[in-house]
């Protein structure tokens, strides 16, 4: 890959996550501050794995066929951050959703699409993606520390002086930079070939494969676990004796394991696989959630948030690896939009109502007002241990044949 193509590529990544690390860690303790129920902020978190659920209709299709990817991107882009601005002071639950389920519909399928402008213009991907997806981290752990140590300590009045939610402003600016750079990014034109106008069907007939299929499946209850991590973690860290408002600047202990674990990406791939990094990325979901479950000491609350580094890269990010390498090269976007579907769409959906509501069941309050959490995470605890037994005893890592891929007809 071209040095020019490899920094717009990370500079891509870099904002495109920095999108959503900026309102994502910590909007659930801004929600409760303005009297949102959990089961509310867990519908406010489930929007944008909608907007994923939309994606392989909508964006894989017009990518692979119809419009240059980079262009789309810019448009999406461009519209969700005026869709920011508008939802920032926003402070009404009937209100604050459709406009945040407006910008999930734009957000969510650019998610897919970057993965696939990479893949395009990567020739070793394995080797290459993870250099380049780390950096979407990093814009993560940026963001997270601007906001938490410089913007509401430093310059306290820089966004909070606009009103509502500091962290919604922000994403919006982000949102509208990423616009304007995704004009510049490599062409990355629509497949040449038209035999196969329904492309999201051809990545569809891959769930023939066993093997593919037994993925999807474990992949889709993973993901649904993630939820308790992103709507959970910042009261969950308050709780334990965090400083309000501060969450997003610990929770940077995670995307910076998931930076190492990104740089140390192609050497577990080339040593251990496909099935055993992902094996490794699926056990330690149980251990983190197990530690989150005790809540002390408070030093090795912080310490497991490091194993996000293993949990989302060795797994998530593997699964697009994994996906673009036994999809059939014609139906490469549409098949990124099929794991961006499983994962951050419906998932992730089912996740976010999950998570608020065995919140508001499980969740004890103690006599101070905190809430205790304990038996609200020992849920995800047992589900991602029955994940792991299931796919040690049966995930074996098989391409899909073309038998199972073949175009669809129109």
């Amino acid at each position: 890959m071209q040095s020019q193509n490899r920094w717009r590529l990370s500079l891509m990544m870099f904002l495109q996550y920095a999108i959503w690390g900026a309102w994502s860690p910590d909007l659930s303790v801004y929600l409760k501050k303005i009297e949102f129920a959990d089961t509310q902020s867990g519908v406010i978190y489930s929007l944008l794995p909608v907007g994923c659920m939309l994606a392989p209709f909508v964006a894989g299709q017009l990518a692979d066929r119809y419009f240059a990817t980079e262009k789309l991107i810019g448009i999406l882009h461009l519209t969700g951050g005026v869709l920011m601005f508008l939802m920032a002071g926003v402070t009404n639950y009937h209100q604050f959703w459709p406009l945040m389920l407006a910008w999930s519909i734009v957000y969510g399928p650019t998610l897919a699409l970057t993965n696939s402008l990479c893949f395009h213009h990567m020739p070793e991907a394995e080797k290459e993606f993870g250099v380049v997806r780390v950096w979407g981290t990093i814009g993560w752990i940026v963001v997270g520390l601007a906001l938490s140590k410089l913007l509401r300590i430093v310059a306290p009045d820089l966004l909070g002086g606009l009103g509502g939610f500091d962290g919604l402003w922000l994403a919006g600016f982000l949102s509208i930079a990423l616009g304007l750079f995704s004009f510049a990014l490599p062409h990355t034109p629509p497949a040449k070939t038209r035999g196969n106008p329904w492309a999201f069907l051809s990545a569809l007939k891959m769930l023939r494969d066993p093997q593919f299929a037994i993925f999807i499946a474990i992949a889709f209850v993973v993901a649904t676990e993630l939820m308790f991590y992103f709507v959970l973690t910042a009261p969950f860290l308050e709780s334990v004796g965090v400083a309000k408002g501060q969450a997003p600047a610990w929770m940077t202990i995670a995307q910076a394991a998931e930076i190492l674990t990104m740089l140390a990406l192609p050497w577990m791939m080339t040593h251990w696989g496909i099935r055993k990094t992902m094996l490794v990325g699926i056990l330690a979901w149980p251990i983190r959630y197990l530690v989150f479950a005790f809540g002390q000491p408070l030093w090795l609350v912080l310490a497991a948030l490091s194993l996000h580094g293993l949990c989302y890269v060795c797994f998530f990010t593997v699964s697009y690896i994994y996906v673009n390498q036994v999809a059939e090269p014609d139906i490469r976007a549409s098949a990124q939009g099929l794991i961006t579907f499983v994962i951050l769409g419906v998932g992730m959906f089912l996740g976010s109502l999950f998570a608020g509501w065995v919140s508001e069941t499980f969740g004890v309050t103690r006599a101070d007002g905190s809430k205790d959490y304990t038996q609200v995470f020992l849920v995800p605890l047992v589900l991602t241990v029955i994940c792991a037994v299931a796919f040690t005893l049966g995930f074996r890592e098989r391409g899909v044949g073309k038998a199972q891929a073949e175009p669809a007809r129109p």
